[in-house]
């Protein structure tokens, strides 16, 4: 169940959001006659500041003729680590681990109908159009085939468990027959960096126009410059959080010592 505050805030997102889809389709009614499709955020920026509890960010767009639309988000690439563990004297220790390079930090799907009514599978796997059709990297350890699939189901999950790859498709919403919208979804945990944002318009099982808008997701304020610090300068950050919690242990002893 969402928080009041969230629900709150994407109703108006979607009242605000509605009020610019129909604002854009009045500017760009001329343009389409040469743009089969158009789309745009409701912002390019996710700011993430303390207390940051996730946000909905609104793609609109429209399209000349009738068609299917599908959207694709990509976070940035990076180095996932993955670990089994086992249990080895009665202790849970890790005895194997595999690493993937240039993995998507995260991935949606939106599509305006289901994707095997949208396209054939050699489309959307061309695409990666859904989550099983995801070409991730292989892993360096020289694995069999069997294994390596094993591991890359693994990392998937633990993507999904986190919010950062969708567990389902959401939905591309058409008002009339040339406007489009649909939430895009991110979690508290989001990753940051440099996103893209794929739109692609298919007729007839066949891409007949496509547009990439990027997004960035940053940390602003306090938060941003504590990131900044601990990674920048890990081990003064480290001594100082050692500090803190000295002091805080001596404190609390002090008030429990006077009561």
């Amino acid at each position: 169940m969402r928080r009041p505050g969230r629900h709150a805030k994407t109703v108006a997102t979607g009242f605000w959001g509605f009020a610019a889809l129909v604002g854009f389709g009045l500017a760009v009614a001329g343009p389409l006659r040469a743009a089969p499709l158009v789309a745009d955020l409701s912002k390019h920026l996710v700011a993430i500041t303390t207390g940051f509890a996730g946000t909905d960010v609104l793609l609109f767009g429209a399209i000349d003729e009738p068609g299917d639309v599908v959207v694709i988000i990509w976070g940035p690439p990076e180095e996932v680590v993955m670990h089994r563990k086992s249990r080895i004297a009665g202790i849970w220790i890790n005895t194997a681990q595999m690493t993937f390079d240039r993995v998507p930090s995260f991935y949606s799907v939106a599509s305006s109908r289901a994707l095997d009514e949208v396209a054939s599978d050699l489309v959307l796997s061309r695409l990666e159009m859904g989550v099983e059709r995801l070409k991730l990297p292989l892993p360096h350890a020289k694995a069999s085939p069997n294994v390596a699939r094993n591991w890359r189901d693994a990392l998937i999950r633990n993507k999904q468990v986190l919010g950062h790859y969708a567990q389902e498709i959401g939905q591309v919403i058409f008002l009339g027959e040339s406007l489009f919208r649909t939430l895009v979804e991110f979690p508290a945990n989001v990753p940051t960096g440099t996103y893209q944002i794929e739109v692609y318009l298919l007729r007839d099982g066949r891409v007949v126009s496509a547009q990439t808008t990027p997004l960035i997701v940053g940390k602003i304020g306090l938060e941003a410059e504590v990131y900044d610090f601990a990674h920048n300068y890990a081990a003064a950050y480290g001594l100082i959080a050692i500090l803190v919690a000295l002091v805080a242990g001596w404190l609390a002893h002090v008030a429990f010592r006077r009561h």
